[in-house]
């Protein structure tokens, strides 16, 4: 917990309980890094701690002000939290299970700073999402309908 507290008082937050349990949450996240308000809410009830839904959605935009998460509006509508990294990465999202796959690759980086630069401009930042299927799986009558 001394973790979180320095994490905290690092961010300019004050420590608090709910504080504290959403960011030991968002820390151990078992293989999915990137979690809704409602997962850390279920997380909390589930540990048996008594913090309301109003209040995770307080934290979470207090932790995303903070810059210690970075929240994602993906495809479907819903946002999902991840924690602050060092290393860049991008997501690739599977349009049937929902699943975000984290990936990193130096062509695609070198290839966009190219283009960036090509156009007279200095890279700032950069979001990319692919949006995935497996293979052989069917598209949706809903996706038809939006083409």
């Amino acid at each position: 917990m001394a973790d979180q507290n320095h994490e905290l008082r690092k961010a300019g937050l004050k420590v608090t309980l709910p504080r504290v349990k959403i960011l030991q949450i968002l820390e151990n996240a078992p293989d999915q890094h990137h979690l809704s308000a409602e997962d850390v809410y279920k997380a909390l009830l589930d540990a048996g701690e008594d913090v309301g839904l109003a209040t995770v959605y307080r934290v979470l935009t207090q932790f995303e002000t903070a810059g210690l998460v970075i929240r994602h509006n993906f495809d479907g509508g819903h946002a999902v939290f991840e924690l602050s990294q060092e290393e860049h990465h991008d997501h690739m999202v599977c349009l049937d299970s929902g699943e975000i796959i984290e990936f990193f690759d130096e062509a695609i980086e070198r290839r966009q700073q190219e283009i960036v630069e090509e156009h007279g401009y200095e890279l700032v930042d950069h979001a990319l999402v692919l949006y995935v299927r497996p293979k052989g799986s069917k598209v949706t009558r809903q996706e038809t309908i939006k083409k």
